[in-house]
């Protein structure tokens, strides 16, 4: 569905910055380089503190990192087989869970009914993947797919972000191309313009213009002969819970986000440039650039942002119920499907769906089509921009 454009004030509470995730969706937990054969990786989806571990023939698989037993971490035990044993009195349990040894117990004796919980799990584009809600909805649910990924023509930038901040927050800034302002010293992009929203249950999806001058723009071939300014399009889905933005014809960036908890959030990005190089030259340099393009091209404009970033969360956390004004309809648009993608998973209290009624906004020909279960924010007559 389309919507309006329009820069207008509209005043929030930022409760989107109290919700959970939809668990139901594949998650990033690490990249897949990290972890070796016949190691065991702890990890965190929204509070689910889970073990992930690799077979000494490859295999990754997922469980609950606790031992049904006395509720040890299994990421402090060792790999046996396909089997995780914890190290407090050795018990093991398979890909599934199911305890299948205890080392002091009779052969001939029955195992007690001990299992943990597992979870689906998945390693492609260099990333492990983890399912945490329902397993049985993990096939009806796909990766994101990226088809630059292996093309010769692009060279991979891995990223991994960390951020103080509630997942919310770090989606609104990747949503949020008027911050250009931020990065003027780095040469990033200035005078910006959203040209396009849509919304759908699961996405959002916006274009903005935007205007690059400077040496890092000509590097990127960016920047046109004559007065070093050129105009692109910067083009951002947001399908539920990960990203793809492209720059057009120089940049296309997956970012994979994983929601760690309320107050943690982290990323694994896949950024892909067209490198204004011979290819024969490119292929022997590829291993060379790429440290340099992440350390001096990207990581100067994340630091910025994870400052922001943390900056909003540490003041969020002082007082939760100041409320802001927010211009773009992008980011309203953002906190909706946010809101929806969990309420439509979990139980509300009856406290926090009263809440959600009293925050309700409209924003033009979306009204008839948002519920107000979905609703975190209300616009405010008295502040709309002229």
């Amino acid at each position: 569905m389309e919507l309006a454009t329009e820069l207008k004030g509209q005043t929030i509470q930022n409760q989107v910055r109290e919700v959970g995730i939809n668990p139901n969706h594949w998650y990033p937990v690490a990249w897949a380089e990290q972890l070796k054969a016949g190691q065991i990786l702890p990890v965190t989806v929204w509070q689910q503190a889970i073990a992930v571990y690799r077979t000494a023939a490859g295999q990754a698989f997922a469980l609950e990192n606790a031992c049904p037993h006395k509720g040890i971490e299994l990421h402090k035990g060792e790999v046996m087989g396909n089997c995780i044993a914890c190290p407090y009195h050795g018990w093991e349990f398979d890909q599934d869970g199911q305890c299948v040894n205890i080392p002091y117990f009779p052969k001939t004796q029955m195992l007690p009914r001990a299992a943990a919980r597992s979870y689906p799990t998945q390693e492609k584009y260099g990333i492990l993947w983890v399912f945490p809600g329902d397993a049985a909805l993990a096939s009806q649910h796909s990766l994101p797919q990226v088809p630059e990924f292996d093309h010769p023509d692009w060279v991979l930038v891995p990223i991994t972000g960390k951020f103080n901040a509630h997942f919310s927050i770090c989606n609104e800034n990747t949503m949020d191309v008027f911050h250009g302002y931020l990065h003027k010293n780095l040469q990033g992009w200035f005078d910006p313009a959203l040209l396009s929203l849509k919304e759908t249950a699961a996405s959002v999806q916006a274009d903005y213009r935007v205007r690059y001058k400077g040496k890092l723009s000509k590097f990127l071939g960016l920047a046109t002969p004559n007065d070093g300014v050129t105009t692109r399009i910067v083009s951002i889905d947001y399908h539920y819970p990960h990203y793809h933005s492209t720059l057009e014809g120089v940049s296309s960036l997956y970012l994979m986000r994983l929601p760690v908890g309320p107050k943690e959030t982290r990323s694994f990005s896949l950024l892909f440039l067209q490198i204004r190089l011979p290819k024969w030259l490119l292929k022997p340099f590829r291993s060379f650039l790429v440290p340099l393009i992440r350390r001096f091209l990207f990581m100067p404009f994340l630091e910025q942002d994870v400052e922001m970033m943390e900056s909003e969360q540490q003041n969020y956390q002082v007082n939760p119920q100041r409320r802001y004004v927010e211009v773009n309809p992008a980011i309203i648009a953002l906190q909706r499907l946010i809101v929806r993608q969990f309420v439509q998973q979990s139980s509300l209290s009856e406290s926090f769906s009263e809440s959600v009624s009293q925050n309700l906004s409209e924003q033009g020909s979306y009204k008839e089509a948002t519920t107000v279960a979905e609703a975190k924010v209300e616009q405010t007559p008295e502040n709309s921009m002229r």
